[in-house]
């Protein structure tokens, strides 16, 4: 194989000239070969080429044509939708979401997995939700394992990717220590070989997806927060203005301390940002305080005391949490005023947690998304924003804006599903073979639910 000054080889050259194609068309929208050229800086010869492939690939299709300016029509270029598939999972904190996509990531089919009973995080029941999903939605769209360039897969925690054996989860909130959760799906059989699972910090997956496709489009710096029960945040720096070809850093923004000595978090420790601003902490603190389904006296006075402040004291295991948020909300517009001490002490702690966020790393701009970040966001937005300027250095608040995801409850799934579109578009638009996992070293057995899970998985 010839090799260049730069260490590239042809076929190294080759993939990132039909990388660039790619990715200009399907970000860009259509696009005759005259203006792929200036657009990707491909010379005319390169780009009749690399189209000549793609074409003959299947990845690409003509869709139209346009009057040029004295000459011949020029015939517009677009990547065809039903080239390959995607699906992707959001293990979230109340179900497992699969949907499956198209290569436009045009929805095809999808499926709900209740957690039972609420917020039970055990890894052999959800291994086996996301097995029956894949299922269920390659059915329902009557599509094989052909064209599906994998399965991505948003979690909560820390995800080692890299591990010996396939990615491997620290989900400390949810009671996951070094999850194979790689392995573990992989022997389920419910992929063949050559399809990979791609899994990644669900925070991570709806930033990339409100990059490419949502809010955080034409943004180079900014950071996407996940606000649910719990609160994370991706920090994406250098991004590409026109969407795609954007990484973050999932950050456990939740997990700072904002009160020494404070309020118990889920993950043990005390006075982390989650426990004051997470939806099952403040759902927490409004039946600490008598409202909602606790009643009054639920959990004692509820002070910022480590006793009293341990989320679970109260007993919300049979309440849904977004319907208990929804009644927080219906009365707080009702003007009770615990429900809106509640609030204004949540926007409070979410202000003070954005401004770190924008003296540390100066973003251009911040979006909050997640279910709760989408139902509270409107009403607390003003609050949030007022105090996250109070807390914040000048110059850096000066420049960030603060505001909501445009993507909706669906972002994680469509950011996972971004994950093996990522390593397609790496690839020049060729599917790449996993490299199959072996055990991992040390991965401790010893809870029945990860034996549980092992069996499971086979």
């Amino acid at each position: 194989m010839t090799t260049g000054r730069s260490g590239r080889t042809v076929r190294d050259l080759r993939r990132g000239n039909r990388s660039a194609v790619l990715q200009r068309l399907y970000f860009g929208g259509p696009m005759s070969r005259q203006e792929l050229g200036p657009a990707t800086g491909l010379s005319s010869g390169s780009v009749s080429n690399v189209v000549g492939e793609l074409v003959a690939d299947g990845l690409l299709e003509e869709a139209g044509v346009v009057d040029s300016d004295g000459g011949r029509p020029r015939t517009l270029l677009r990547v065809r939708p039903g080239s390959a598939h995607m699906i992707g999972v959001d293990v979230g904190e109340t179900r497992v979401r699969v949907e499956l996509f198209d290569l436009t990531l045009t929805e095809l089919a999808r499926t709900e997995l209740p957690l039972l009973p609420r917020g039970c995080y055990d890894v052999g029941p959800i291994v086996d939700h996301i097995r029956a999903g894949i299922a269920t939605v390659l059915a329902e769209a009557g599509i094989g394992t052909d064209r599906l360039l994998g399965v991505g897969v948003g979690v909560p925690g820390i995800v080692d990717r890299d591990a010996p054996g396939g990615a491997v989860v620290h989900g400390q909130t949810i009671g996951w220590d070094a999850v194979p959760l790689e392995r573990l799906l992989r022997a389920t059989g419910a992929l063949p070989e050559e399809v990979p699972y791609i899994i990644d910090n669900g925070a991570r997956t709806l930033g990339q997806a409100e990059m490419w496709f949502g809010a955080g489009r034409g943004a180079r710096d900014a950071v996407v927060v996940l606000f649910g029960s719990g609160v994370g945040a991706s920090l994406i720096t250098d991004g590409s203005p026109d969407g795609g070809t954007t990484e973050g850093t999932p950050l456990e923004w939740g997990h700072l301390t904002v009160s020494v000595r404070g309020r118990r978090c889920r993950c043990g420790a005390l006075g982390c940002l989650e426990a004051y601003t997470g939806a099952e902490s403040l759902l927490a603190r409004w039946a600490e305080r008598g409202g909602g389904a606790g009643g009054p006296g639920t959990a004692g006075p509820g002070t910022a005391g480590p006793g009293a402040a341990d989320p679970a004291a109260v007993d919300l295991g049979a309440v849904d949490e977004e319907d208990a948020l929804s009644e927080l909300l219906a009365a707080a517009q009702a003007a009770d005023p615990v429900a809106l001490e509640v609030l204004e002490e949540t926007a409070e702690y979410l202000g003070a947690g954005l401004s770190d966020l924008i003296n540390l790393f100066q973003p251009e701009r911040i979006l909050i998304g997640g279910w709760a970040g989408l139902l509270l966001g409107p009403h607390l937005l003003p609050s949030v924003r007022e105090h996250a300027t109070r807390y914040s250095l000048r110059h850096p608040a000066g420049r960030v804006t603060v505001g909501l995801g445009s993507l909706g409850p669906d972002a994680v799934t469509v950011g996972a599903a971004t994950l093996p579109l990522s390593a397609f578009f790496a690839t020049g638009g060729r599917r790449a073979a996993p490299e199959p996992p072996t055990e991992p070293p040390g991965w401790r057995t010893s809870l029945s639910t990860r034996a549980d899970a092992a069996s499971r998985a086979g």
